[in-house]
């Protein structure tokens, strides 16, 4: 990689990414949330308790095409992916043309621990950076065409993303900002095609409304509650820890070039420079984020994926807005992040290193999955139990998904209320899997504790786990109980 991209180079560099991505999608077992959000995608619905329908719907479309397996559950991930570069190379470019600012703020963001080796995983966060990137696109053609037909492919845009995750409000806020303190931009409040936009966005977010008023707000509830919510941690703690896993989740180098050009950004804003309105667009839409993001961290924690909105404008505001002396920290930066991200997919992999549980993340998520399942299954038969049942949404999803189809699963708890599946015939003698993490009596009234398992990946424990013999009641009184759907 050289200080300037060619058009080729920058081209075969993403399909070989994305090659490598849909290789470790289809290696790599489901880690939990993906588990859970594959059973979404068996049980569509306007929306959900935890998050909107479209990893849902990302999920059910990739296991149509490639089946219920790893690559289909993560399918459209390092595809959408691929897409979300490719505009936020021609953002950058729109926006600071002549810099090669589009190729480099689209590798950079690839580079990140976050976009690179998040993107094989399918969660919510990976449909809300592609759209999010999406709309950044739109805004940077509306930025150099002044065309305003593009607020309507941003509303668009900005819809699919309120679709994605609830935080996609933050973009709105970020260009209402700007459109208020950007004085080229306030013509754009007289213009009927901005709140057109506006409105395509709100019809576009209106079935997840629509899903709220019919179960009490409690997805509203749940996520709103998050903000300003507080913990038993001190306020040190909790910056400390956002600070640094914010520098180890994009890499070091990039973190600092992300900071360093979003400072830049304000600056160039500032001082009313070349480009002034574009850097802009990014400050507005990146400061106010992270400083939500900074006091989130003053009461409780800031979990790691959450700032991952903030990289693809401080990216842009990194490859546009910082000078030469920067600039020759761009190589080092996408190499030690593709590097990193290299090392944690053959970690998750193949476990070259013998790492326990504390130290190795991948070993917890992702590690034994179908080899658990399978002596989980040999445990039923052997005590002639007609189901398997677990307490933990994620757990209970994994064993649906990796257990013989004929073998069904039953979950129980509250947020298996708001879901469309079927409970189990009263009478019915099951097997109860619990980790042992789990403090307190079981949820399953009368359950009888008869041994336990371990998961492990190459002989190194991931998760202890206790049996138990259960017996579906007939009390209308007990946790819910719901037949998860069995893979196909």
């Amino acid at each position: 990689m050289g200080a300037r991209w060619s058009g080729a180079t920058w081209l075969w560099a993403l399909a070989a990414l994305t090659l490598l991505r849909l290789a470790a999608a289809w290696w790599l077992p489901p880690a939990p949330d993906e588990a859970y959000y594959w059973v979404w995608g068996r049980a569509l619905s306007l929306s959900y308790y935890d998050h909107p329908p479209m990893v849902a719907l990302w999920t059910a479309f990739g296991s149509a095409v490639a089946g219920d397996t790893a690559l289909g559950l993560r399918l459209l991930g390092p595809l959408g992916v691929a897409a979300a570069s490719l505009l936020l190379a021609d953002a950058g470019e729109r926006l600071f043309p002549g810099r090669q600012a589009g190729p480099w703020a689209a590798a950079l963001l690839n580079a990140t621990l976050l976009f690179g080796a998040g993107a094989v995983l399918m969660t919510p966060d990976t449909p809300l950076l592609v759209f999010w990137c999406a709309a950044l696109w739109a805004l940077a053609r509306l930025q150099a065409s002044q065309d305003g037909r593009w607020w309507l492919a941003f509303g668009l845009l900005a819809g699919l993303g309120l679709l994605s995750k609830y935080t996609t409000v933050l973009l709105g806020g970020g260009v209402v900002l700007w459109l208020l303190l950007e004085p080229g931009a306030r013509r754009w409040l007289a213009d009927w095609r901005l709140w057109a936009g506006g409105a395509l966005a709100l019809l576009v977010f209106s079935p997840v409304i629509l899903w709220n008023a019919r179960h009490d707000w409690v997805s509203f509830a749940k996520q709103g509650g998050r903000a300003g919510a507080t913990a038993t941690g001190s306020a040190l703690r909790y910056l400390g820890e956002l600070v640094g896993g914010q520098a180890g989740l994009a890499t070091p180098i990039i973190f600092l070039l992300c900071v360093a050009g979003t400072v830049a950004a304000c600056r160039l804003w500032w001082r009313r420079g070349e480009g002034a309105a574009a850097a802009g667009l990014l400050a507005a839409i990146t400061v106010p984020t992270a400083l939500l993001f900074l006091w989130q961290a003053t009461g409780s924690r800031v979990q790691g994926n959450w700032p991952a909105i903030l990289y693809p404008t401080a990216c842009l505001a990194a490859a546009g807005c910082l000078g030469a002396r920067w600039a020759r920290w761009r190589r080092p930066g996408v190499a030690l992040g593709l590097g990193l991200t290299l090392l944690v997919l053959v970690q998750a992999a193949f476990a070259p290193l013998p790492l326990p549980r504390r130290s190795d993340p991948t070993l917890a998520r992702l590690g034994g999955w179908a080899e658990f399942a399978a002596t989980l299954e040999a445990e039923r038969a052997a005590r002639g139990a007609a189901f398997i049942a677990a307490e933990e949404y994620g757990l209970a999803s994994e064993l649906a998904l990796h257990l013989p189809p004929a073998t069904r699963v039953v979950a129980l708890g509250d947020r298996w209320d708001l879901f469309d599946l079927a409970a189990p015939p009263p009478g019915g003698t099951g097997l109860l899997v619990r980790s042992e993490r789990r403090g307190g009596p079981p949820l399953w009234p009368g359950a009888v504790e008869e041994g336990g398992v371990t998961r492990a990946r190459h002989g190194i424990e991931a998760e202890r786990y206790r049996l138990h013999r259960v017996v579906v009641p007939a009390d209308a009184a007990a946790p819910p109980l719901v037949l998860l759907p069995a893979r196909r």
